[in-house]
């Protein structure tokens, strides 16, 4: 019997909304202030998901709908997005898998 295995790596996880976004301008380099065209044009990513199923919106209509042409800082990019991404999320019409719940959940 061989013995069990030693993995200690942490399972795969999937960001979306401003975790993605974060992690995109992290990688990015974007020094701030910046304006919504120089944050556009460091990440290289132009699609965010908004949610678990991957559904995405491009950064340039999240950036064009908070209507602030500069941010002084990421934190305060992130706040200003936040809203948007959330109300895609919650919006968004349910995946195939989620159907099939709400089903057996009635």
């Amino acid at each position: 019997m061989r013995p069990p295995r030693n993995d200690s790596s942490e399972p795969d996880t999937l960001e979306f909304g401003i975790a993605a976004l974060n992690a995109r301008i992290d990688e990015s380099g974007v020094q701030f202030p910046a304006t919504a065209e120089e944050v556009l044009e460091s990440v290289q990513s132009i699609d965010i998901p908004y949610d678990g199923s991957g559904n995405t919106i491009s950064l340039r209509e999240v950036l064009e709908e908070v209507g602030e042409s500069e941010f002084d800082n990421q934190t305060e990019l992130l706040n200003a997005v936040h809203p948007i991404f959330e109300d895609k999320r919650t919006n968004a019409a349910p995946g195939f898998v989620e159907r099939i719940r709400n089903v057996f959940s009635m």
